[in-house]
């Protein structure tokens, strides 16, 4: 695959793409965490909508496409999630740009929730990560793709949807994702309108005009729009990098998490309306592909907060031969993905000399 180095910034989406790059596509993967927040403290309050909502959700059979050879299944009460937010162009995502096809998962989460249920693990992996991408079948044209040493990471859910990026993932990591969650940046955006917004506070001003995000230092509550502004600001903040974005992601998914919780409170009405909008933001995994089955994996996280997710980005650094990509730190990767492989925290020697969670980026937003 032919790559081509933007003008600006460290790690950009580039390559082949047959599009403008997205101006809100790194957005995406904020709502899964409404999936762990907002449909996880509805819990039971969605039983009385099951049918209605049922309708509402898009289930693909990763298990059927990938067949046997994948990593172990191993049954320790831990589940792993592949979290992804993609760029597609249809439908209402047409206004952030025009629908030209071979949409790819500009955001990715690898989130690891250990047997209690009581703490999770969250590894970020850059979109521009130079990976052996394995071969792959394509979920649109049933058509045999060819593996690719050093393709970009993003590029798996280009050639072959939902199921290439888990058997990308699991190729990298030797782990068998659980679960599979994809949420569109429309869908996020009403999502945080539905909320009500989420509170955050920064403690440096950002005014980032490509964003068109304009903050002082203090307290805001932020809409759908100023959310999707805030977690793809790169250019007023940190070192100016993706990696940087990243950070600020991160912090403002916990920001999210701690706002969801109060969702519980709220009336029928007002549950359902969200609930209604959450499920019609997510494409999942077979398994979770019913109301009934999401707000039984949802009602098993209850316990986890904000305060006990790490979230860290998988260990890379910058390719000699492209300082608009990333490859991964062989070693220190792996210690991520055994610690995460033998249900444990990961060690902070893992990123030590990594490119990512480098900065003040994480800082800004508390």
């Amino acid at each position: 695959m032919t790559e081509q180095s933007g003008s600006t910034g460290r790690i950009r989406a580039t390559g082949t793409r047959r599009r403008k790059p997205s101006r809100r596509r790194r957005a995406t993967v904020i709502a899964a965490w409404s999936l762990a927040g907002l449909v996880v403290v509805g819990g039971g309050g969605l039983g009385y909508a099951y049918f209605q909502l049922d309708g509402n959700l898009k289930a693909v059979d990763i298990n059927n496409a990938l067949g046997k050879n994948r990593p172990q299944n191993v049954d320790n009460g831990s589940e792993d999630i592949l979290v992804l937010g993609s760029d597609s162009r249809s439908g209402a995502n047409q206004q952030y740009g025009a629908d030209q096809g071979g949409a790819r998962s500009d955001t990715a989460m690898v989130v690891h929730v250990n047997k209690g249920h009581k703490s999770a693990s969250v590894v970020s992996i850059p979109r521009d990560t130079l990976v052996a991408r394995p071969g792959c079948r394509s979920d649109e044209s049933g058509a045999d793709v060819a593996g690719e040493q050093r393709a970009m990471f993003n590029t798996a859910y280009e050639v072959g949807g939902p199921a290439c990026a888990v058997k990308t993932v699991e190729s990298m990591s030797g782990i068998r994702m659980d679960h599979y969650v994809e949420v569109d940046f429309t869908g996020f955006k009403k999502l945080i309108d539905k909320l009500g917004g989420v509170e955050i506070t920064t403690k440096k001003a950002i005014n980032d005009p490509k964003s068109h995000l304009s903050l002082e230092p203090g307290t805001h509550t932020l809409d759908g729009e100023e959310s999707l502004g805030l977690v793809r600001t790169r250019h007023s903040v940190g070192d100016g990098s993706d990696l940087g974005r990243i950070q600020l992601q991160q912090a403002f998914i916990k920001a999210l998490m701690v706002q969801a919780k109060s969702v519980g409170v709220l009336n029928g009405t007002k549950l359902y309306g969200l609930a209604d909008t959450a499920t019609k933001a997510i494409t999942t995994d077979s398994d979770l592909g019913s109301v009934k089955k999401l707000a039984g994996f949802a009602n098993g996280l209850k316990g986890l907060g904000a305060q006990n997710v790490h979230m860290v980005t998988l260990p890379v650094e910058y390719d000699p031969a492209d300082p608009n990509r990333v490859i991964p730190q062989e070693k220190a990767g792996q210690q991520v993905w055994t610690a995460l492989g033998h249900d444990l925290p990961i060690p902070a020697s893992a990123t030590e000399k990594s490119a990512g969670d480098k900065g003040d980026a994480g800082d800004i937003v508390g």
